[in-house]
């Protein structure tokens, strides 16, 4: 049962969907194509079926305006996230392909995923760790991991290396809703982006709600997401791990760090609790912040591209980025 306290729902789904898939006697070409319809993306872990995983015990992570995503226990104990589409839910299923075979250091990749027309499933690794918004916020302000300044500015060249894979590929490709909750990390702090490019999986008519907090000023809706409104949300990211706070609700985190710059001494903008804890890290700091600035300028032609910005941060933080 993917969802506990109903333990039916989803296996008769499938049912229903191998019901469907008898009657017409298709049969998918794709080499990774499972004989169950589960299509899996290259060598990435144990090769698992629908079967096993519609009737594995799970739990809620959270409900999004299209997915509810699910932590997965199969068999072995592996755990995996199944994100489970809204039925009906239009999709380019041509892109999921292209999105599947994207393979870079910093990005959880697709490990795989099964489309019917009654069950729409994506099937990825799960990260123990959990989200930076976990370490630098917890749960209502418990529970927060510290992270030192070198891990900070490590998690944001990560994450730009990550956008820059991502901003290299052909045809055009952003990540289009980055924000703290969907950057992962790894026992050893590395960073990881997931639910990338979620956007070009949905028909043109869909309406994605983003995080007002991270949403470039020209982004009204989910098909108007671009590489330099990923460049917007990335220096909103900067400005989080710089000052510690949370742009959730309508709180305008650009807004108030222009505005606490032009009223308060700039270094009272930074987390007090990094400069309390390491010495002689104000300079790398402030060059962080002009940097944040400039990928949240109002205009997206202003904006740098996001390979300059990772080149800067390397810059800065030589020689600890090597």
């Amino acid at each position: 049962m993917l969802s506990q306290g109903t333990p039916k729902f989803i296996t008769k789904e499938y049912q229903k969907t191998m019901m469907e898939k008898n009657s017409s006697g298709s049969e998918s070409e794709d080499s990774n194509n499972r004989s169950d319809g589960l299509v899996v993306f290259g060598n990435r872990g144990r090769v698992f079926g629908v079967n096993e995983l519609l009737g594995s015990e799970a739990e809620i992570l959270g409900k999004g305006t299209f997915w509810t995503s699910y932590k997965a226990y199969l068999v072995d104990g592996d755990a995996v996230v199944v994100k489970r589409f809204k039925v009906p839910c239009d999709f380019a299923k041509d892109e999921l392909q292209k999105l599947g075979q994207m393979v870079h250091p910093n990005l959880i990749p697709i490990r795989a995923y099964f489309f019917s027309q009654s069950e729409k499933l994506l099937i990825r690794d799960y990260m123990p760790v959990g989200s930076l918004s976990h370490h630098l916020h917890g749960h209502g302000g418990k529970n927060k991991t510290p992270l030192d300044w070198q891990d900070r500015y490590r998690i944001a060249y990560g994450v730009a290396r990550g956008i820059e894979y991502l901003h290299s590929q052909c045809p055009i490709v952003c990540h289009g809703n980055l924000r703290s909750s969907n950057i992962l990390l790894t026992s050893g702090l590395d960073a990881h982006l997931s639910d990338f490019s979620i956007a070009q999986l949905l028909s043109p008519n869909s309406k994605l709600n983003y995080v007002a907090g991270y949403r470039a000023p020209e982004v009204t809706n989910v098909h108007q997401v671009s590489q330099k409104s990923d460049v917007y949300s990335f220096g909103v990211l900067l400005l989080e791990l710089l000052t510690g706070k949370a742009p959730m609700g309508d709180f305008d985190l650009p807004k108030w760090v222009r505005s606490m710059c032009q009223e308060k001494p700039i270094i009272d903008v930074f987390d007090q609790k990094l400069l309390r804890q390491q010495e002689n890290i104000e300079e790398q700091m402030f060059q962080f912040l002009q940097l944040a600035i400039c990928c949240t300028f109002e205009y997206p032609n202003n904006r740098p591209l996001i390979a300059d910005v990772a080149n800067r941060i390397k810059g800065i933080c030589k020689p600890e980025l090597g």
